[in-house]
């Protein structure tokens, strides 16, 4: 449903009198995701096609990638605006050396109100197994491993690389074993490609009963490399449909207002999944997100051209209120619903064309 274009107003927070920033449309600044690196070690079709990001593809030098102490000053400003959760992507984050270190450093902020802030990371596994323990022991709260199908053939012509499965499956199990809670795995699914693993993912992470929650992702138009069709587009509806053909489900609310993934519950008692309908059930009405990318700019959605540079004001010697002023200036002027949208048009007529940032740069 559209949503009429506003002037932000003051809201307060519930338990202080504190002003909770808010954009034109109401919504608060809750969620900050980092890209920390814009390299990968897959090439996943949907993300980074091989025929873009080759060998010869230019990635950012080291000097125009932010440092953990830039980041983690950032960071700073963001949750003095009322981001209480952080998010580590890529690129893939592992990649970036000493990762760890970023993690504590970011472990170690709380809310004005006290609150420690939530560090989760998102990585596609392949470098998990030898990390998660010491990811934990930084401060890492929860993880996400990107994983779309369960046979190397499956895994191969998703992620063009010949990495195994087994790779990813043990670095989550070495995550398991670090003491991570409710690990989510993440399911990109794409029609004609790999929607024919969907129950075999599905039985798969039922049976570990480890508490793993696995994640189906309508296949998205981010960016402009991936080549996105609509009719390549396998709907939450489906999948849940799918899904419960086999293993019969029951709605379940949400942990938190503005999560995006809709979830539902094994009546077996099995367990849960998590859908997340960006295409077909658009949710921008409740997205908290802000994202930082690799190089520094603050992008307000996932789907937009472009985004404001923090790192030259930062670099530059701005104080905190100055960077903190950048960040709720552009803020409240958001108004981004891009989703919502595409879905108001037919099938997106005229959007899915429009020049958007690249998902490897700003994260999924």
């Amino acid at each position: 449903m559209p949503h009429p274009v506003s002037t932000p107003v003051q809201q307060h927070d519930g338990k202080s009198n504190r002003e909770v920033l808010v954009d034109t449309l109401q919504r608060p600044l809750r969620d900050l995701r980092i890209s920390v690196t814009d390299r990968c070690n897959l090439r996943c079709t949907y993300c980074m096609p091989r025929e873009v990001f080759g060998k010869d593809h230019p990635f950012l030098p080291r000097a125009e990638l932010l440092s953990f102490e830039e980041i983690a000053r950032l960071a700073a400003s963001f949750v003095a605006l009322g981001v209480e959760k952080i998010r580590l992507t890529g690129g893939e984050p592992l990649l970036r050396r000493n990762v760890e270190q970023l993690v504590e450093a970011l472990a170690r902020l709380s809310t004005p109100s006290g609150k420690p802030v939530e560090v989760a990371m998102t990585t596609n596994g392949v470098l998990l197994a030898a990390k998660a323990q010491s990811l934990k022991d930084a401060g890492l709260a929860r993880l996400a491993v990107s994983l779309d199908g369960l046979s190397d053939e499956t895994f191969k012509r998703m992620s063009d690389t010949a990495v195994p499965v087994r790779t990813v499956l043990g670095g989550i199990e070495a995550a398991q074993r670090a003491g991570f809670d409710a690990i989510k795995v993440n399911m990109v699914v794409q029609r004609g490609v790999n929607d024919h693993e969907i129950i075999p993912m599905a039985a798969h992470f039922r049976a570990d009963n480890s508490g793993t929650i696995l994640r189906f992702i309508e296949y998205m138009d981010v960016g402009n490399t991936n080549g996105w069709c609509m009719d390549e587009v396998v709907t939450a509806a489906e999948i849940l449909q799918t899904i419960a053909a086999r293993y019969p489900l029951r709605p379940i609310e949400p942990n938190y207002g503005g999560e995006v993934a809709e979830r539902w519950a094994y009546q077996d008692g099995a367990g849960e999944i998590g859908v997340i309908a960006s295409i077909s059930r658009a949710f921008c009405h409740s997205c908290t997100r802000a994202r930082l990318s690799t190089d520094g700019k603050l992008f307000t959605c996932l789907f937009a051209g472009s985004g404001l540079d923090l790192r030259a004001p930062l670099r530059a010697g701005a104080s905190d209120t100055a960077l903190e002023e950048l960040i709720s200036s552009r803020w409240q002027q958001r108004r981004d619903r891009y989703s919502e949208l595409r879905s108001a048009a037919t099938e997106g007529a005229g959007l899915a064309e429009a020049k958007k940032v690249e998902m490897s740069f700003i994260g999924g």
